[in-house]
């Protein structure tokens, strides 16, 4: 396992400036964030000029990049064209992990599993592989619901966000199950009442979490995902979770 950073924790930031803060900070991997209503790269950016997508994904200061975060506008035949020219972009850019949300809840639940298996299909043509994310509010906020999605659509693997098992519940759910499905790790600490919080100030057991991930022999990414906020600083704040995490592993 290793230690890296999503641009995402830059929102407010272009594309370059978002890389040279992370780059200061002594990360040596990174996740591209390609999100519509991001500040970075777009999906529909990728669609409209792949050439220069690749150039963009390729100018991270020597930093490895571990996978992109995707997240998209569009809906019904564009959603999967957006998708497979972002697999293209990743075969491009020697990327192999990609990471899309869920649907909402009250989506039925045959309709997830269709778009999971057309996804995953169209993934491994490009020889990539792509994970749903855990998120609060959608149907992967469900442990039952990823480990039947992901136990039975081949290929689609999990990327694994524990602040959402916790946020918003009454106490930590038990996610043990999902973690042979593991595909990426998203961290920042966390309490029921706020998804993120200073680090140390929630409860989750990182030392444990890497723990748990060893037996399952995941070796990939784990990702730090801390947005700014007003009065914290932001720099200590991704320092401190990367020296913690840096530490449990060695």
């Amino acid at each position: 396992m290793f230690v890296a950073a999503s641009t995402a924790c830059f929102p407010d930031l272009p594309f370059d400036e978002a890389i040279e803060k992370i780059s200061d900070l002594e990360f040596a991997s990174i996740e591209i964030a390609i999100h519509e209503h991001g500040a970075h790269l777009r999906p529909s950016q990728v669609v409209e000029d792949f050439d220069h997508a690749v150039l963009t994904c390729n100018s991270v200061r020597r930093m490895d990049v571990t996978g992109f975060s995707l997240d998209f506008a569009t809906t019904g035949e564009e959603y999967f064209q957006q998708f497979e020219r972002c697999c293209q972009l990743a075969k491009a850019v020697r990327v192999v992990s990609l990471t899309v949300p869920s649907a909402e809840l009250g989506t039925p639940f045959n309709e997830e599993v269709e778009k999971f298996k057309r996804l995953a299909q169209i993934a491994e043509q490009h020889g990539v592989r792509v994970g749903m994310r855990s998120q609060y509010g959608r149907l992967s906020g469900d442990v039952d619901t990823v480990s039947v999605i992901c136990g039975h659509v081949k290929g689609v693997g999990l990327a694994l966000d524990p602040s959402q098992y916790i946020f918003r519940h009454e106490r930590p759910v038990n996610y043990e199950k999902l973690l042979p499905y593991v595909q990426n790790v998203y961290l920042r600490d966390s309490n029921k009442e706020h998804l993120q919080v200073r680090v140390g100030q929630g409860i989750v057991d990182f030392g444990r979490l890497i723990a748990q991930l060893a037996q399952a022999k995941y070796n990939r990414a784990l990702v730090i995902e801390i947005v700014p906020e007003t009065d914290v600083y932001h720099f200590g704040e991704l320092r401190k979770l990367r020296l913690l995490l840096e530490s449990l592993l060695v």
